[in-house]
């Protein structure tokens, strides 16, 4: 029959622990990370430096959010308004509204989470800057395709406002791939 560890040792290993933890977090700066595990696993060397760390994971980040908000335009705005779904008569027309509203709404969102992103990158900063007076302009689209006021122009401004995205992530070295979000990523 297995003993276990005395209660000593384990108080010891426990508060030995938390002193580690919360002396390396106590030590580094409220923004390094790198150093505060440094700290508490001596063993490991860091090797990425956390300005190019965060680079590269504003640029994954760009990519993920530009991806979603293309995904959501072409599926639930741009597809179902060649179909010919937004147009009165058509059957469901009303849900194909409902669903173009809030993809409308989340594109948007993703949009401008893509474009903060942005911010992380020098080069996709300077590709980006430009887009964001266009990104702004889709503000209120949202609601208007969700009344079914939305017209051939609105439809075209999202369409131009995606490709710009993505050409200018393809510029900058990332490139951008269509991600449709599921209809309760849509909700919230």
């Amino acid at each position: 029959m297995p003993r276990s560890l005395p209660l000593r040792r384990t108080l010891a290993a426990l508060l030995l622990s938390c002193a580690l933890v919360a002396g390396g977090t106590a030590c580094g700066d409220s923004g390094d990370t790198a150093s505060a595990s440094a700290v508490a696993s001596p063993s490991v060397s860091v090797s990425v430096s956390a300005s190019a760390e965060k680079q590269r994971l504003a640029k994954t980040r760009f990519v993920a959010n530009a991806g979603l908000a293309a995904g959501a335009t072409y599926q639930w705005i741009v597809k179902p308004y060649r179909a010919g779904t937004f147009r009165k008569g058509a059957e469901g027309r009303r849900l194909a509204l409902v669903k173009a509203g809030l993809a409308g709404g989340f594109a948007y969102n993703r949009l401008q989470a893509a474009a903060k992103n942005a911010k992380g990158d020098p080069l996709l900063s300077k590709a980006v800057a430009p887009l964001t007076a266009g990104i702004e302009s889709l503000k209120g689209l949202g609601t208007k395709l969700r009344k079914g006021e939305a017209g051939e122009g609105d439809v075209g401004a999202f369409e131009s406002v995606i490709e710009s995205i993505k050409n200018a992530g393809k510029d900058a070295g990332a490139e951008v791939k269509d991600k449709v979000p599921s209809t309760s990523q849509l909700t919230g």
